[in-house]
């Protein structure tokens, strides 16, 4: 469910609508267990009050490092760690950073569903909006906003003009005309995650232009392992779970400003399927479905000692 706010509700108005819409769910929704689960303690404003049986916290990224994040957002999060029976995480450098903060608490990196990436490795149309740009071409997908390297972005196109960069995502929190141009970049907007092997099945190669910053300090990009699935050869900045993972396994290239273009041009100049059986080896073992299965189990065993604890406190 997403509720549409009208735009001018203030803040206090905004609460109180989604609080309602809340109780309405759960009071017309058939169930024997109501699990509580939060990406965000901004959520506690209107949820504060829910009698739930098992409370998560799926913590997936320092929000409290991003651009204009509210000021209650700390002390929110203080509250939902108090609330919260389990916490998950988004990555290893984050579960380190806040597994001191409570008692269960498990790392869960992106997963990947290799079927729909792997379509990017068979042949197709390419999409209209890309299909006139020439090749080689180095591909990025995500929000556009502070952690996205721009500065890097303007260099690497400038030392490379026989290369063209595709840039995929919605402008968000930075002035879409502060964004670079030059006759080989191209920034083409928000897709559809079911449009996007059709785009990366046309580049020659994936990155992650990533600032290195507070904002991206405990990231873990969940398109690492969408872009090789895709079958193409990526170069990242030193974010930090990326370097010990893909990174480690010389699965991903790790670039700085001194050497992106000649890493870049290493990659652009193997054959796509370099490391196709690689990739697949390590990705063998991932998926939602494990992911989820993992969970579920950590899910299932906090509910059973809360419904345990009672039973002992009577005795």
């Amino acid at each position: 469910m997403t509720p549409i706010i009208p735009v001018g509700t203030s803040a206090t108005k905004a609460d109180a609508l989604q609080r309602r819409f809340v109780d309405q769910i759960v009071a017309s929704t058939p169930h024997e267990r109501l699990t509580a689960w939060y990406y965000t303690p901004m959520a506690l404003r209107f949820s504060d009050h829910l009698a739930y049986d098992v409370c998560v916290y799926d913590c997936m990224d320092e929000l409290s490092a991003f651009k204009n994040a509210p000021a209650e957002l700390n002390q929110l999060e203080k509250a939902l760690f108090q609330r919260a029976d389990i916490v998950f995480t988004g990555g290893q450098s984050l579960y380190e950073a806040k597994r001191s903060l409570h008692r269960s608490i498990f790392p869960f990196p992106s997963s990947i569903d290799v079927a729909h990436f792997h379509q990017a490795r068979e042949p197709g149309e390419d999409s209209l909006d890309q299909a006139n740009i020439p090749h080689p071409r180095v591909g990025y997908f995500g929000v556009i906003d502070e952690r996205l390297d721009v500065e890097l972005v303007a260099q690497a196109a400038a030392a490379m003009p026989d290369v063209h960069f595709v840039l995929l995502g919605p402008v968000v929190k930075i002035d879409p005309a502060r964004l670079p141009t030059a006759s080989n970049l191209h920034w083409l907007g928000g897709k559809s995650y079911a449009d996007l092997p059709r785009y990366l099945r046309h580049w020659s190669a994936g990155w992650m232009p990533f600032k290195l910053n507070e904002a991206t300090r405990y990231i873990s990009p969940t398109k690492t392992p969408e872009f090789l699935a895709a079958g193409l050869p990526v170069v990242s900045t030193a974010i930090v779970d990326v370097v010990r993972t893909y990174g480690a396994e010389g699965l991903v290239d790790i670039v700085d400003a001194e050497d992106v273009e000649a890493k870049l041009r290493s990659i652009l100049a193997r054959p796509r399927d370099f490391l196709v059986e690689k990739v697949d080896a390590y990705l063998a073992d991932m998926s939602w479905e494990k992911t989820w299965n993992a969970m579920a189990a950590h899910i299932q065993r906090a509910y059973a000692m809360k419904s345990v604890v009672p039973l002992l406190r009577g005795a």
